[in-house]
């Protein structure tokens, strides 16, 4: 294991990040050696509409990570998101054989809490425990060893259209790489930026990626509510190219420079910046206060559908660690500030865990995915190194199965 390289792919829209560790030693965590970043084409609101695009930005990504890493990559987990991902919680009962719970007996009970009704072009990507119950007593994390008659699990189940997880795996293979896990992408931010504690408090972690905007709610340390949201950065961008009347590349470059979605917070609200619009036209002067006008607006959406999940599924009591903004869409100023004031819940920016290699560069919230799914590599790997399992070569059919990677998805 100490050769053996962990790899993590996150192929977003607005960019395609490669990130390769190894196995450090004396640490828990793996140290970063490579880094690879690509603009991403080819992928609208999280899913694949362009094969060849997207190969092409998949393989540039992995040619700059393996030159900056030296090594060669054979296998990486993949993240995914997109509005086809839909979440739920099951739960399912089984009677304990021996009066001991064994391994055998939660992976019945996992089977029994997956085993419900979803539509055949769906398939399950994570079914995620929450918590057991032996004879009624709740709050149990891992029930192996103990005695009891009746085992029950609690239990987040997040499925994706079949086509559409099969698109993103063929396109990662047409690359020359396996597929090795595909993780949905904040559970992977989740990893790299929560804390313990957060987790246990009761968080929102929103990550802002470029085409959706990803949503994972954390209580006692459990996954509890997942969901995918359509709206992302790219739609600030789009907002502020048809309101100024400039090209997307230039909405891009203002909303980094100069974007605020607070208005009244402006130094100077009155200040006013030269844009350049359509080609051949001359530059124009755009006031800050304009700006934060348009992006404020769509802030104050995306917030509002937040809102909306969380009371769809009275959630309300559970959030007690505020909410954690983090994703490249959240690096627009006055994020958390309006956050703070529309949900009336604190909010900040989570930046990801510092871990070892080439840190410095990672710490930023646009990286929280693809770190997250470096760890979430590593974890697997480790856990199926000690246990010695070997792997199925089904991919679909294995999204989630392990209960070994189960229980590292609780912890």
């Amino acid at each position: 294991m100490e050769n053996e390289v962990f790899v993590g792919l996150d192929v977003g829209t607005t960019k395609v990040c490669t990130i390769v560790g190894k196995q450090n030693p004396g640490s828990t965590e793996p140290e970063i050696i490579g880094i690879g970043t690509h603009p991403s084409h080819g992928l609208k609101k999280g899913s694949v509409v362009n094969i060849n695009k997207t190969v092409h930005s998949i393989r540039s990504s992995l040619e700059e990570a393996r030159l900056s890493a030296g090594v060669n990559i054979s296998k990486a987990t993949i993240g995914i998101a997109g509005s086809h991902i839909y979440s739920f919680n099951s739960s399912g009962v089984v009677a304990v054989k021996n009066q001991e719970i064994t391994e055998e007996d939660v992976n019945r009970v996992l089977e029994a809490a997956k085993a419900v009704v979803i539509p055949s072009d769906r398939e399950i990507i994570h079914a995620i425990p929450q918590e057991f119950k032996v004879d009624n007593i709740p709050g149990i994390k891992n029930p192996i060893g103990m005695y009891g008659v009746r085992l029950e699990a609690q239990v987040h189940i997040v499925t994706g259209a079949i086509s559409l997880i099969q698109n993103l795996v063929k396109c990662v293979e047409q690359t020359g790489l396996l597929a090795e896990h595909i993780t949905l992408q904040p559970i992977a931010s989740s990893q790299a930026v929560l804390s313990d504690e957060e987790k246990e408090m009761g968080v929102i972690l929103v990550d802002i990626g470029g085409g959706t905007t990803d949503i994972a709610i954390w209580k006692e340390g459990s996954l509890i509510f997942s969901q995918i949201i359509p709206v992302g950065g790219n739609h600030f961008t789009n907002d502020l190219a048809v309101a100024l009347k400039v090209p997307h590349a230039e909405a891009e470059r203002i909303k980094i420079n100069h974007g605020s979605v607070l208005y009244k917070n402006l130094h100077d609200e009155s200040t006013m910046i030269s844009v350049q619009g359509l080609p051949g036209t001359s530059e124009r002067k755009i006031a800050l206060g304009d700006i934060a006008k348009v992006l404020g607006a769509r802030a104050n959406e995306l917030f509002e559908l937040i809102i909306s999940c969380i009371k769809d599924r009275n959630l309300e009591e559970e959030i007690n660690g505020g909410v954690v903004l983090t994703g490249g869409g959240a690096l627009i100023k006055g994020f958390p500030e309006l956050g703070e004031f529309i949900m009336g819940i604190p909010t900040k920016i989570g930046y990801p865990t510092s871990i070892g290699g080439m840190s410095n560069i990672m710490q930023n919230p646009k990286y929280s995915t693809v770190l997250g799914l470096l760890l979430d590599s590593y974890s697997r790997n480790k856990i199926e190194d000690i246990s010695e399992q070997p792997t199925s070569s089904d991919l679909v059919g294995r999204l989630g199965d392990s209960l070994r990677s189960v229980f590292k998805e609780i912890f």
